[in-house]
This record gives C-alpha cells, structure tokens and sequence, in this order.
C-alpha cells in the first residue's frame, strides 16, 4: 500500500502526526493496514481526544507500540463517541 493514502477511521480521518508515527514503523503501519477501519477509528479518536500536546504525543507514541505488540483496539478507550450507534429496543 503507498503510504500516502493510509486509511483513516470510520468518522476520523487519519492526523499527519499520527500517520507520521505509523510511516516510520514498518510493523506498527502494517498493523495498521491489517485492522478494521472501526478499529482504526478508535485508535485516531483516542488521539485525537487529548487535550493537552504533550498527552496527544504520548498517544501517538502508545498508538505506535501498541500495534507493533499485535493490539487492535486501543487500550482502556471506551470507544468513539462520534460514531453513531444503533437504537436499542
């Protein structure tokens, strides 16, 4: 897959500071091409959520290990607000 058009998430589109963390590990960007964009949604809406710089980059930087440890879902995340859920009857 060409870089350059690495795949986002559901709702988010994938950042430039976390795409750059991906391009520079071989194994944490295939990791990223093998999972689920549902999946990758969580991982950029974790990220994207910090609020402060210096808890975004350590995202980024958890984002990074955590896929190159074999993770697919970002730890202790309760999940994308953004995305829509279907009604319970």
């Amino acid at each position: 897959m060409n870089t350059r058009s690495l795949p986002g998430g559901v709702v988010h589109a994938l950042p430039a500071d976390l795409r750059a963390a991906l391009v520079d590990s071989t194994t944490a960007l295939e990791a990223w091409n093998d999972i689920t964009p549902l999946a990758r949604n969580e991982f950029i809406c974790w990220v994207e959520d910090a609020k402060q710089d210096s808890t975004r980059q350590r995202r980024i930087r958890r984002c990074r290990e955590e896929l190159e440890q074999g993770q697919r879902r970002p730890c202790c995340w309760p999940g994308c607000a953004h995305r829509e859920r279907p009604s319970r009857r």
